[in-house]
């Protein structure tokens, strides 16, 4: 992987210490780094996938909304987050790698690095229950 930004070096530094789950990605959408409670929710270790593109990861969980209907990767946050750079927030349920059905909130906030330079983003999720 060729030398990251400062900005994306302690992005994952950071991702690595928090306790809810992590997903970093670059300005293209390639999966660079998520940690281990984004493991435990994905049903899959970081290191059996490494870094992957957003057309693998948006729709190997098979996202879907409440209603059961599939999710387009432009209907997931993080890459709302991607395509217009602002944060972004929403909930949908995913088929993790062990066959679990989980219902996740996502909250994507782009990474910007200096001067005005676009790093990629990071999205936030952890599991929610219906009320």
């Amino acid at each position: 992987m060729p030398q990251q930004p400062i900005e994306i070096i302690l992005s994952r530094q950071l991702a690595d210490c928090m306790k809810v789950a992590v997903f970093l990605v670059d300005p293209a959408g390639n999966l660079l780094f998520y940690n281990e409670a984004a493991e435990g929710i994905l049903g899959i270790r970081f290191s059996e996938t490494g870094s992957v593109p957003v057309e693998e990861w948006a729709s190997v969980f098979k996202p879907t909304d409440i209603h059961g209907n599939h999710l387009p990767p432009e209907g997931l946050p993080l890459v709302q987050t991607l395509s217009n750079r602002k944060p972004a927030q929403g909930s949908f349920y995913i088929d993790n790698r062990r066959g679990k059905r989980i219902l996740i909130t996502v909250t994507a906030f782009p990474i910007e690095g200096r001067p005005d330079t676009y790093l990629g983003a990071m999205a936030l999720f952890w599991k929610t229950e219906l009320s």
